[in-house]
């Protein structure tokens, strides 16, 4: 008998575990990871047009998204199960997309512990797909492919072939040598503060700063 429910996780591993929790109603397959990403061979993302993405299907995911869609059009429930976060989050949106063409519902699963208990309750209390944890993950890829795209070769020309320059070293690199400028270019200048203390015959007594004078 087919299985009613497909449930989707990253790792076989973690497949072949939850295969024995959750029994025949469910036909338990994994991704092995992203299925999609920018194109490894041209910068991927549209400057012109809000930083909007260019998403392709991973190089060797082609046999793995057939099966999953080939499993989605048997199954009357799919669950995605990636791991909880932002890499997750965005393996499932993905994996929604494209299986999406049959107008399937689609749960989102999240779990802690690969435990029988962990796995049953995930499954029975599912969540939705959640657009802003997808969107800071994608935000965060588009920063590595914007740095990493545009400053990785000039690494492998002037330090190292094969070096990477990562969104956070760099941008933080770029900022200490702004501010190192800044430093260097700086002119002291002479000036004075004044505040004057001032009390009468009433409370309460106060403090008076000098803001600006002709």
């Amino acid at each position: 008998m087919t299985p009613k429910n497909l449930l989707i996780v990253e790792s076989p591993a973690k497949a072949k575990t939850i295969r024995k929790y959750l029994g025949a109603d469910f036909r338990i397959m994994a991704s092995v990871g992203h299925v999609k990403d920018l194109p490894t061979n041209r910068l991927g993302v549209d400057l012109s047009k809000g930083f909007v993405p260019e998403y392709v299907i991973i190089k060797g995911k082609e046999k793995v998204l057939k099966e999953l869609k080939s499993a989605a059009k048997e199954s009357e429930k799919i669950y995605l199960a990636p791991d909880p976060d932002r890499e997750g989050e965005a393996i499932a949106w993905h994996i929604a997309e494209e299986l999406n063409g049959g107008g399937k519902q689609f749960f989102r699963v999240l779990f802690n512990e690969l435990t029988s208990r962990a796995i049953k309750a995930a499954v029975a209390t599912p969540d939705t797909l959640k657009k802003e944890k997808f969107e800071a993950q994608q935000a965060r890829r588009i920063l590595d492919r914007l740095v990493g795209y545009q400053l990785s070769p000039l690494l492998w020309a002037r330090v190292k072939r094969g070096l990477s320059a990562g969104r956070v070293q760099s941008v933080a690199l770029r900022m200490i040598c702004d501010r190192e400028r800044e430093i260097f270019a700086f002119i002291p200048e002479e000036y004075w503060s004044l505040t004057a203390h001032l009390k009468a015959d009433e409370p309460p007594e106060f403090k008076a700063r000098l803001a600006y004078s002709v």
